[in-house]
């Protein structure tokens, strides 16, 4: 794409326009004239290098994991030890004080919360952290700020070089316009779209929370004020940035003002700006969208937005197969085309920062015999812990006493089941979680994609119950698995007697089968296979490498000659183990919630 005719494109032809394009170029040389020269070493290689199998991440919070930027420098071997190459680090840049949902309200891009550190000292744990082959991820907030951040203060200031950075109006009249078509994104604890400022005698567009102001993208300035601070981070040695919330970024009265077309002419234009400036860079798109929607993110191999997209699909359809020992749907909707782009991948994982939403293909579970919306009510009970027989131990999120819609939190283990045994002191029950939590990290480590861990999951963290004790989180059941993590429980990671060291050290040792095997780089795709079996899924790679995995709590039987393809019946080897797996009478046995990675 020619960047020059894009922006023009989208903005006009007018000395305004001009102007914004020139202040760009500006912009984009002098970040190439700063950015350090190691940086620009490894901006020749270009960056390919997240399609690699030795790409494993870690998502974590750190004020619950280190406390700060100096306790974190202490727990970079801890990761270097598990196998990550990865870290990202939830919201660190400087928010406002009081409610900031988690740091996603940006008050300043351009430093580090006081209470984390400085951005000196981000940059040197960025530094570390490259010498130990992991890269940093942070997330990037491009949809709103908070009205505390300098451009809302200079555009109320009366500085005209930052009018209508936001959406501002004098009375509702254009506010209900906007309602018509608008979505609530937080309808129980943040209903409506605007907030009305007695002070200022404005009505702003805050889509997220009040304090959330949202940025005019239809306004150069904008882009180009974004442009400048991502760069600005970028050659502090950021490689990965996660771009939050960007469906919402572009508004038009009479819209939905989400998924809009001029969302993915900004995303191709700050690629291709990247590209020019610091090349091994790339862009996590965060879409909490339907499929063919989140597809739409990658853009393609002529004009890129996002080189990674989270499988949030694949997250639901994990804790799906769980909760019903039925791995059809799962099987059936990853086996849709939806036609991602050949360099594209997603994120996999099991749990993250966020609630789980229940969204699955209804025609896929109308076909198998199921009431779409009965079906989501069973899950939610489920893996709140509330229907008959539930492992589960979780929480309910935005729940509507009219629906009976509602989300579910919680961390992994607990919602494994882990909590719920120890609790009773059952022994077996702890076993058969275990287990759970070590199949669904199987899955999601073996599929094509980049494997994404929760910190906390790799040591069978349980729920935070205490969050209800702290007013600023009382409010938020997100709360519950985002605890503080143990290190206490951590040290007992080498200990294969404990809970601690049979999750650690289990997901070690995939990690590194991982990291030392092509098959699981993101030139080999991963095909669902029916195993004839409800109750297992699998899928082949490039028919060279077959994964099995039970979901259930019974031993399952496979015929072999389902995979006569793959060279069964006959004596394979599982890479995990290391054992050899043979057929017997063309069946092949699975113990409860075991996998298996053959070849």
């Amino acid at each position: 794409m020619d960047l020059k005719q894009s922006y023009h494109e989208l903005y006009g032809y007018n000395g305004i326009t001009e102007y914004r394009w020139n202040q760009l170029m500006d912009i984009m040389e002098k970040a190439k004239k700063t950015r350090p020269a190691a940086l620009k070493r490894a901006d020749g290689a270009g960056n390919d290098w997240y399609r690699s199998e030795k790409m494993v991440g870690m998502m974590l919070y750190l004020d619950r994991f280190s406390e700060d930027l100096s306790e974190f420098e202490k727990r970079i071997d801890y990761l270097a030890e598990l196998g990550i190459t990865y870290v990202h680090f939830m919201p660190l840049l400087k928010s406002r004080e009081g409610n900031n949902d988690g740091g996603y309200a940006v008050s300043d891009y351009l430093m580090v919360d006081e209470k984390f550190g400085t951005m000196d000292q981000l940059e040197r744990v960025i530094k570390l952290l490259k010498k130990k082959g992991i890269r940093t991820c942070i997330d990037f907030v491009l949809n709103h700020t908070a009205k505390e951040h300098i451009w809302a203060k200079e555009c109320l200031k009366g500085n005209h070089d930052y009018d209508d950075m936001y959406f501002m109006f004098d009375d509702d009249t254009v506010p209900n316009e906007y309602e018509k078509t608008l979505t609530e994104i937080f309808p129980k604890v943040a209903p409506g779209n605007f907030t009305y400022y007695p002070e200022l005698k404005k009505y702003v567009m805050t889509r997220f929370y009040e304090f959330q102001w949202d940025l005019n993208y239809g306004n150069p300035q904008v882009f180009n004020k974004i442009v400048e601070v991502l760069l600005a981070l970028a050659n502090r040695g950021v490689d990965i940035f996660r771009l939050d919330a960007i469906p919402y970024m572009w508004k038009e009265l009479g819209t939905r003002c989400m998924n809009h077309p001029n969302v993915h002419k900004l995303l191709k234009m700050m690629y291709k700006i990247v590209q020019e400036v610091c090349p091994s860079v790339i862009f996590l798109g965060e879409a909490i969208v339907e499929p063919f929607e989140i597809v739409k993110y990658f853009g393609d191999r002529e004009n890129k937005e996002c080189n990674v997209m989270y499988n949030a699909s694949f997250m639901v359809l994990l804790w799906n197969s769980l909760a019903t020992r039925d791995v059809r749907l799962m099987g059936r909707s990853l086996s849709i085309d939806y036609g991602i782009p050949d360099d594209g991948i997603w994120i996999n994982y099991a749990r993250c920062h966020d609630d789980i939403g229940w969204g699955f293909e209804t025609e896929i579970l109308k076909d198998m015999g199921l009431d779409p919306e009965m079906h989501k009510q069973y899950i939610i009970r489920y893996m709140e812990g509330k229907f008959q027989g539930s492992f589960a131990k979780g929480e309910l999120y935005e729940y509507n006493p009219v629906t009976n819609d509602a989300r579910n939190c919680g961390t992994l283990a607990s919602l494994c089941g882990l909590e719920q045994a120890l609790n009773e002191k059952h022994m077996y029950k702890v076993e058969l979680a275990v287990k759970r939590i070590l199949l669904l990290h199987s899955v999601i480590i073996s599929y094509t994609g980049i494997p994404l861990l929760y910190s906390g999951d790799e040591i069978g963290q349980l729920n935070d119950w205490s969050y209800k004790e702290f007013p600023q989180y009382a409010g938020d059941s997100r709360w519950l698995h985002r605890g503080k993590m143990d290190w206490a429980a951590a040290e007992k990671r080498t200990d294969l007697s404990t809970i601690e060291g049979q999750i650690f050290g289990k997901l070690k040792n995939m990690i590194s089968i991982r990291k030392s095997n092509e098959y699981f780089s993101a030139d080999h795709k991963a095909v669902p296979v029916d195993t004839g079996n409800d109750a297992v899924f699998g899928f082949h790679k490039a028919d060279k490498m077959l994964v099995l995995a039970n979901f259930s709590e019974s031993e399952q039987w496979v015929d072999a000659k389902a995979f006569d393809w793959f060279g069964l019946p006959g004596e394979m080897k599982d890479l995990i183990t290391g054992r050899p797996v043979r057929s017997y009478d063309n069946h092949i046995q699975l113990g409860p919630y075991e996998y298996l990675w053959l070849v």
